[in-house]
């Protein structure tokens, strides 16, 4: 921006608001915390050391300390520093003299360092600039504004390419100076582009002033023809215009949208309530708020969130997950099983990006008694040769805070849920195969076999030990036969769900055991008796699923150990 630019700004001001240098910074005698020696170095690049500061200000007078801030974890510089002088005269030649001088190709901004919080956060004396050109930097900020009093900062909001954002920020010493500011200034042409000039408010400010107030306004549906002078001259019957711009491509042809910025926020919401549905060339124009892209995001996701949450509040207990199906359940067949409990008001089987069944479901009804009775009937029914897993629905995050609650509940410092050993492996080799309940072949099983007698982990135990007395009661179990097999039982899991049906209570746990440990011990062969114990304390029917499906099982695993983990570090 040329000087005679700043200059013509405001020329009435000057005469009663003479206070800047000749070269239009702040006399440092006028600014905040003169007499003290403590400077702020702000916009500097991450690449500055405290090395390259020290001979740059050690060029002033002599330097008491020079810190540049930077992240605790990844010792990145955060872009400023806090240089302290002997002199504090010297702190302000410093400020006179190194004002905006580049280093390592960016110019830095210097000033007092004001300690005081509430100070700097009162925003006492703050303005705000927008609708600046891509041209004015923080230098020619200051410059156009310092004529009106003491300037303790002055910035342009920067994109991080370095590029101007339009808008910035000056702060001056005092409410007064900061007011005849935006009396002279606000509605002005800085480098031929006309400045809204105002008293700055933090974003939590401006949102709890009620309804939002705003300038710019955001319009689409523009037929091609129309003119930014025609669109100009419609929005301007609402209010001051201080800019209008129709978004063309590359060969000047209109993408049909553009923005109008207000003078004042009452001008812009006017034209949205009057302008909003008008129609012009057969096109009907859309007129809101103009708003960053971030923000649009933020908006849209906090209303998917809410009608998220209204959907699952309304749904509370009406909506199931089955999984373990059979392979040919598509939804239809999912509906026969389930309509006998209520109304159903969705039905889906879970697919794959290739359409295959993923072998879940979710079913809702249009109330939780009915959902209720379907999880009473339905939980571990045999449908072929699979059982059923029914539950009311829950969110992942859900799933895995009840889980980790259950694992924890059972955790007392060792690591282990309270009152239940780890689970124990049948003995012989580790991963022996799996038996279902019946008495293992010759040669796997009996006091002879290697690591018969390992207690937890295997470890060596006493002689009538924990171990001993857990391997009894495994051969105990294995070796009580049977009933046959049926006819129709064609795969292991039909075997396996078979063999728990006929089974005791007491029986059920070792027979699931033997089945799940080797599956766990080829991904944690360290920890696999403890999260077989963990795991055999989950519903039956949900552990004949992790057997089944080595996707799920791998899940399950992941949260154990991260319970595990955490059990431990407590412990310690």
């Amino acid at each position: 921006m040329s000087a005679a630019t700043a200059t013509n700004v405001t020329n009435d001001a000057k005469a009663s608001n003479a206070t800047a240098n000749a070269d239009g910074t702040t006399p440092a005698a006028q600014q905040p915390g003169a007499g003290t020696s403590s400077l702020y170095v702000g916009d500097l690049e991450t690449s500055v050391t405290e090395a390259q500061l020290y001979e740059k200000f050690s060029s002033i007078g002599p330097v008491v300390s020079i810190r540049v801030c930077r992240d605790l974890i990844t010792r990145r510089s955060l872009g400023y520093a806090y240089v302290n002088f002997q002199s504090p005269n010297d702190a302000a030649h410093a400020i006179d003299v190194l004002n905006f001088q580049v280093i390592n190709g960016k110019p830095i901004r210097v000033l007092y360092s004001q300690r005081d919080p509430a100070v700097r956060r009162s925003g006492v004396g703050n303005i705000f600039i927008k609708n600046l050109d891509k041209a004015i930097d923080n230098k020619a900020l200051l410059d156009t504004f310092a004529q009106f009093g003491t300037i303790t900062s002055a910035k342009v909001a920067m994109d991080g390419q370095g590029n101007s954002k339009g808008y910035g920020f000056v702060q001056f010493e005092t409410q007064e100076a900061a007011q005849a500011a935006i009396d002279n200034v606000n509605g002005m042409e800085l480098n031929d582009k006309q400045v809204y000039v105002g008293p700055f408010q933090r974003r939590a400010e401006r949102s709890n002033t009620g309804e939002a107030k705003f300038n710019n306004v955001y319009v689409k549906n523009l037929s091609e023809n129309l003119s930014d002078e025609k669109l100009r001259e419609k929005f301007a019957e609402h209010g001051a215009v201080t800019s209008c711009v129709i978004m063309r491509d590359e060969e000047g042809k209109s993408k049909g949208f553009g923005f109008v910025c207000y003078e004042e926020p009452e001008g812009a919401a006017a034209a949205v309530e009057k302008l909003d549905g008008y129609t012009e060339d057969e096109k009907t124009w859309v007129v809101c708020r103009a708003q960053k892209k971030a923000e649009r995001e933020a908006e849209l996701k906090a209303k998917f969130d809410q009608e998220r949450r209204e959907r699952m509040e309304k749904m509370a207990g009406a909506n199931l997950y089955i999984k373990n199906l059979e392979d040919g359940t598509d939804d239809e067949k999912l509906r026969e099983l389930f309509k006998e409990f209520g109304t159903i008001t969705s039905c889906r089987v879970m697919r794959d990006a290739s359409g295959v069944s993923r072998g879940s479901a979710f079913v809702a009804f249009s109330s939780p008694d009915e959902a209720t009775r379907a999880v009473t009937e339905m939980n571990g029914k045999m449908v072929g040769a699979k059982p059923l897993y029914v539950a009311l629905a829950q969110r992942k995050e859900e799933r895995r805070m009840r889980l980790q609650a259950q694992f924890a509940q059972r955790m007392p410092g060792a690591g282990m849920p309270g009152g239940m050993a780890p689970y124990m492996p049948p003995p012989g080799v580790p991963g022996a195969p799996m038996y279902y309940g019946q008495p293992p072949p010759a040669g796997h099983a009996g006091q002879g076999v290697p690591g018969a007698q390992r207690g937890r982990g295997g470890r060596g135990g006493p002689a009538g030990g924990r171990g001993q007395r857990q391997n009894m009661r495994y051969n105990a179990a294995a070796a009580m036969p049977m009933p046959p097999m049926p006819a129709e039982a064609a795969n292991p899991m039909a075997i396996l769900a078979s063999q728990l049906s006929a089974a005791a209570p007491d029986q059920q746990r070792m027979i699931l055991g033997e089945a799940l440990y080797p599956l766990i011990e080829s991904k944690d062969a360290a920890n696999a008796a403890k999260i077989t114990g963990m795991l055999l304390e989950m519903d039956q029917s949900e552990v004949l699923h992790l057997i089944e499906s080595p996707d799920a099982l791998t899940s399950k695993v992941q949260e154990a150990l991260a319970v595990l983990k955490a059990a431990a570090e407590e412990g310690a």
